[in-house]
């Protein structure tokens, strides 16, 4: 099997690459032709569509795992075209072409797509309702290829993080180390998903395929086990990076509300998902968040 990897530099496209490998050839793709680490990658600008197009043609992959997103929430909301062309038009794209040569597309959404007004974890078949530009544009994209009469599946994550990359676990290390007091919202709830558990449950998929078991379009939700706000993953984070000796002294933490730190994008208040999909149709459980935690920690340790 040839995956045409789409965002290979990205923190899940990183964890993909090497999760994917055993089951076939993994040709990586992102912006700017390089991998973390200075590796050669092809160029994948998807804010060009006839650039895709040509990616796409020269490839010709069995299967298209597309990991590459505009991610920045608040950003998007003063870069709206750029953020709908590379969340929305871009899977399109993408979606049109393995309808015509019949090739399988894996895409990834947010938890954004929902308002985060519910108090239970949000099903794949509860009506959607994002609150910006983001949410907008990622919903966008789900319904593109989801109408593109493509083999199709959607994998709708939540609160990624990673050993590498911008997130926000490497970010309160950072803060940490230079600063004596921070302070985290409490009142937003969601489950920290490791980048390598996405990956895994990819290719844990894929896997199935390859040895025979039906394709089933739809969108399925993978996030971890478990709820948490920011500033309780904030202090899982300290005590954690403490025990494994990366960092000497532990910050007053603050528990504040997200109206007390103002973004230009509003978020979600309750991001959890149901993963109850995910067993049923993939006999597939992630484990608590907690987990997730000490190993991206253990990736980092000394």
């Amino acid at each position: 099997m040839k995956f045409l990897l789409l965002g290979a530099a990205g923190q899940v496209g990183y964890e993909l690459h090497r999760a994917l490998s055993p089951l076939g050839r993994v040709v990586p793709a992102c912006r700017d032709g390089r991998l973390p680490g200075g590796g050669a990658a092809r160029v994948a600008d998807l804010s060009d569509p006839s650039a895709l197009h040509a990616l796409l043609n020269a490839e010709k992959p069995d299967a298209i795992v597309n990991a590459a997103a505009y991610t920045g929430v608040d950003r998007a909301e003063s870069e709206a075209e750029l953020a709908h062309a590379i969340n929305a038009t871009a899977p399109g794209v993408l979606a049109e072409w393995c309808h015509v040569h019949g090739t399988r597309l894996l895409h990834y959404s947010t938890d954004y797509v929902f308002d985060g007004q519910g108090t239970r974890p949000w099903r794949e078949q509860d009506g959607t309702a994002p609150l910006g530009v983001y949410g907008h544009s990622k919903r966008a994209g789900e319904a593109a290829v989801a109408e593109s009469g493509a083999e199709y599946l959607i994998l709708r994550t939540a609160w990624v993080y990673a050993a590498r990359g911008q997130n926000f676990l490497r970010t309160m290390l950072r803060l940490a180390a230079e600063r004596d007091h921070l302070r985290v919202v409490d009142d937003q709830i969601g489950a920290p998903t490791p980048a390598r558990w996405i990956a895994t449950a990819t290719a844990a998929i894929f896997a199935e395929v390859k040895a025979g078991k039906p394709w089933r379009n739809g969108i399925v939700h993978v996030s971890a086990a478990g709820q948490t706000s920011w500033h309780g993953f904030a202090q899982t984070i300290f005590a954690t990076a403490q025990a494994a000796g990366l960092l000497e002294r532990l910050p007053t933490l603050d528990a504040i509300a997200s109206s007390d730190y103002p973004t230009p994008a509003q978020r979600p208040a309750f991001s959890c998902l149901d993963n109850t999909r995910l067993h049923d149709w993939f006999g597939l459980t992630l484990p608590d968040w907690r987990e997730g935690v000490a190993q991206v920690m253990g990736e980092l340790a000394p």
